[in-house]
């Protein structure tokens, strides 16, 4: 079956990698300023930007100095408004959130800094504060929201521009998804999570809440797209709301234009949920209102709305697509208008995309921008690339980039690494990316490592590798762990074993040698007899696993540091309780990504609890 391009909605689209959370802000920011240019004069903005984009760079720095520079953070190293970047550079030293942990947990507690009246971080009014997605430590982190001009400046420019490359119909840019007047309804899987309040009486909220939280009673044409109501998203039960969410999207299956989710990962359990439930949602439809299930009476009553009554035709139509089990291309079976299906596939989701591309099938799948929570960074300028391979370029007004050099291969701080800027890095060279932002960070470490693959004009054209390491303790990265997860896979689908369907690794330093611990959990239910298979099998192929495990590792263990790793095999949803548990602690369902390097004993204390069987690769056949 041949499908027409895909099309993306007319309302604003964040697709994020790495560690960007969805930023809603800059969303809600820039809502009633849609349109305010011409597609072709934003597409020329920002064009012109990347053919001197040093120069823009510098400006940058200088407008986020002129405006900050008397923040307590920046006077402490001596840093005025006026200063060039070698002066900068050599005066401030790079940081990470640690460095920044006191000043905002001061901010939250409605105090000050040391010095009376002077700002920490930023001279803009704190808004709010942003939960970070939590992934590797359960917790998440607060991320201030300062109410910048120049910020909201620089992030309408990047939304807009990415906006018009999908709509643009002169110029370089075809007009690949022209909107459609009835079909331009959205399946977006979005989760804005609980709302709480700090000890000053700051709200902390997951970013994507923060649109529906604003005082701005005008409905904004992004959020009448969503096919879901307001109440499914602010809903508090996220397999209840993904429920909810999948039944409004068959109760309007001929108006879904696309289905979306922050990261593919949320994608896939939608699907896999699809398929454990249609009967109980064919039931809903015929009923006309939710399931009894579901308590949140918001949520039911405003689902019910959605369903308006009764819907026995359309509830036989999809038990009879489903009935059939065949969930290879079930989107456009079910979804016979849906024209693309837009997420985030790089870095750790490249996992999810083969998964994803079978419910997809011919339909297909974009992927998004690099938008951090801290600053826009990068946009897509093809999005008809394949989206595990998405290329960005960087956004030179959007913040001032610094690059440290990485190597896979070579264990981090054996050498003194100094950063470059966009006129030094070097084509086929992996960096991790520093930004100094608008929003009071400076010489932020992102943790995002990236590669260089070219330049468009003379900024910087990049794609995402993965999450950076986070100490010279770490001997695995998660690409490494990846790689050694592809050659289980392979092993795995030659013994028609069920698929690895998610996995992570801990090393821990306690153990004498230390000693890397892999959990793998695969699909499908697990008897004794697989669980003996799985095992031999594991037996014979350490040899294959430990060819992915990289550079480091195996420097390490021929220095005789690191002891025989092991392999444990973990119940059957073990992963998702993993989320169920970040959520808990206050971690944004929609900005979650299960993590592959676990850093929290928590995690790694229920990750071995939930051991099925655990084999060491010192084992004997």
């Amino acid at each position: 079956m041949t499908k027409p391009p895909s099309t993306l909605p007319t309302a604003w689209h964040f697709g994020l990698i790495g560690k960007a959370d969805s930023n809603w802000t800059v969303a809600s920011a820039i809502f009633n300023t849609a349109g305010t240019m011409a597609d072709g004069a934003i597409l020329k903005k920002l064009e012109d930007s990347t053919k001197d984009a040093m120069a823009v760079q510098l400006q940058t720095l200088q407008t986020i100095l002129q405006r900050n520079g008397r923040s307590s953070y920046l006077k402490r190293y001596g840093v005025g408004a006026f200063l060039d970047t070698a002066s900068f550079r050599e005066a401030v030293p790079l940081s990470c959130y640690d460095d920044y942990a006191d000043c905002i947990g001061r901010m939250a507690d409605g105090g000050g800094g040391d010095d009376g009246d002077r700002p920490m971080l930023s001279v803009d009014p704190l808004v709010c504060f942003f939960n970070s997605s939590g992934t590797s430590s359960m917790k998440p982190k607060l991320i201030p929201y300062f109410d910048s001009p120049p910020s909201k400046a620089a992030s309408q420019l990047a939304h807009q521009g990415s906006e018009a490359i999908l709509q643009n119909s002169s110029g370089c840019f075809s007009r690949l998804f022209p909107p459609r007047q009835s079909i331009n309804k959205v399946l977006w899987f979005l989760y804005a999570g609980n709302i709480t309040y700090t000890k000053g009486g700051f709200k902390a909220m997951a970013a994507s809440a923060y649109p529906l939280q604003s005082s701005n009673k005008n409905p904004s044409p992004f959020l009448s797209s969503f096919v879901s109501p307001p109440e499914v998203i602010l809903g508090s039960n996220v397999e209840q709301q993904m429920y909810c969410h999948i039944l409004c999207g068959l109760r309007h299956l001929d108006f879904i234009d696309g289905i979306r989710a922050p990261y593919a990962v949320a994608l896939i359990g939608a699907f896999v949920l699809l398929e454990s439930k249609w009967e109980q949602l064919c039931e809903d439809l015929e009923r006309g209102f939710p399931s009894l299930d579901i308590p949140d009476t918001a949520m039911r009553d405003s689902v019910t709305e959605v369903l308006a009554g009764p819907q026995l035709d359309l509830s036989k139509k999809i038990r009879t697509i489903c009935e059939g089990n065949n969930w290879c291309g079930i989107v456009s079976k079910l979804w016979p208008n849906v024209r693309y299906i837009k997420c985030v596939c790089t870095g750790s989701m490249e996992q999810y995309y083969q998964k994803l591309k079978y419910y997809a099938d011919e339909i297909p799948v974009l992927g998004g921008d690099y938008f951090a929570s801290e600053c826009c960074v990068g946009i897509n300028l093809d999005i008809l690339q394949p989206p595990q391979l998405t290329q960005f370029v960087l956004l030179p007004n959007a913040a001032y980039f610094e690059f440290l050099p990485f190597n896979l291969d070579q264990e981090i701080g054996v050498d003194a690494r100094e950063t470059v800027d966009f006129s030094s890095v070097e084509v086929g060279k992996m960096y991790e990316v520093v930004v100094t932002t608008y929003r009071g960070f400076y010489r932020y470490h992102l943790g995002d490592i990236v590669r260089v693959v070219g330049f468009h004009n003379s900024s910087p054209e990049v794609e995402f590798v993965m999450r950076a390491p986070k100490s010279t303790a770490e001997i695995l990265t998660e690409r490494d762990l990846m790689t050694a997860m592809e050659n289980l896979q392979l092993v795995l689908r030659n013994v028609k074993m069920p698929d690895v369907s998610e996995f992570a690794s801990f090393f821990d330093l306690d153990s004498n040698p230390k000693q890397l611990k892999i959990f793998v959990e695969v699909g499908g239910v697990l008897q004794d007899e697989n669980l003996q298979e799985l095992c031999w099998l594991l037996r014979r192929n350490f040899s294959s696993l430990e060819d992915g495990l990289g550079g480091v590792y195996k420097m390490r263990k021929g220095r005789g540091e690191v002891g025989p790793f092991l392999v444990s095999i973990v119940k059957p949803g073990s992963f998702n309780r993993l989320l169920e548990m970040a959520i808990e602690n206050g971690a944004p369902a929609s900005q979650y990504k299960p993590p592959k390097i676990i850093r929290n004993p928590e995690i790694v204390d229920f990750m071995e609890g939930s051991a099925l069987v655990t084999v060491s690769s010192d084992s004997s056949d």
